[in-house]
């Protein structure tokens, strides 16, 4: 039979998890994080492969990763750019994805009174990323090279736990392809092998309520815009 009570907690759980992009520096116990990823791992995986790989940072290593990031993004060198070893987005955005994907921007943007064009204040905030947002806690996920892209789909899975396991215990998150993008940085800095690759990252900790960026919501299409039911 039915739970409703379970029904109604799970779905309130998946419709509040959101994308927070300031933090309050309130720590999180190790104890929690190790819990969240432990309810994580019961994601589903083609033969029970189980291909995620996570680097936990806290402190001065959070602290270390972040300002080598911040240091290779604010002076970038033109002989030798950061490039993400595989592609998150495509060459050319096609529509609709081009004008969901600029919505996301200007809201964004708006919200922090980031005008068009000010470069000084974009730069600023994409560094955010790399600051985690203030996170007390980071997440690194990496998978070995010799795994395909159907292994992919199951890392995605096994993330979208992360994120509902923390949000069902008060906490909040936000995944980051831009890490992606820095992975010879975070391979030299937490001595990942060079048989992985950086899928990239997440900020994890307790939300700011007084941050503005974090009263973003986004929208979501309808069941029939995406969805075609067969059989009458």
């Amino acid at each position: 039979m039915e739970d409703s009570g379970t029904i109604r907690a799970i779905d309130g759980v998946i419709r509040a998890r959101r994308s927070v992009r300031a933090f309050l520096k309130r720590s999180v116990p190790t104890a929690l994080v190790r819990e969240i990823l432990e309810v994580a791992a019961r994601a589903p995986s083609g033969v029970n492969t189980q291909p995620w790989k996570v680097h936990v940072l806290t402190g001065p290593a959070l602290k270390g990763l972040s300002d080598a990031i911040v240091a290779a993004f604010d002076r970038p060198d033109p002989g030798d750019p950061h490039v993400a070893e595989f592609t998150s987005y495509p060459d050319q955005w096609l529509s609709p994805y081009q004008e969901r994907r600029r919505k996301l921007g200007w809201d964004l943007y708006g919200l922090l009174g980031i005008a068009k064009g000010d470069a000084t204040r974009m730069h600023a905030q994409i560094r955010r990323n790399y600051e985690f947002f203030d996170a007390p806690v980071g997440l690194i996920f990496v998978i070995d090279r010799v795994m395909a892209k159907g292994s992919m789909l199951d890392y995605g899975m096994f993330m979208q736990n992360v994120m509902l396991a923390a949000k069902a215990r008060g906490l909040d998150t936000c995944p980051q392809a831009a890490f992606a993008t820095y992975h010879r940085v975070i391979t030299r800095q937490l001595g990942i092998p060079p048989e992985q690759v950086v899928v990239c990252g997440m900020s994890l900790g307790y939300a700011d309520g007084d941050a503005v960026e974090n009263t973003l919501k986004t929208h979501r299409e309808t069941v029939d815009s995406f969805a075609v039911f067969h059989g009458g």
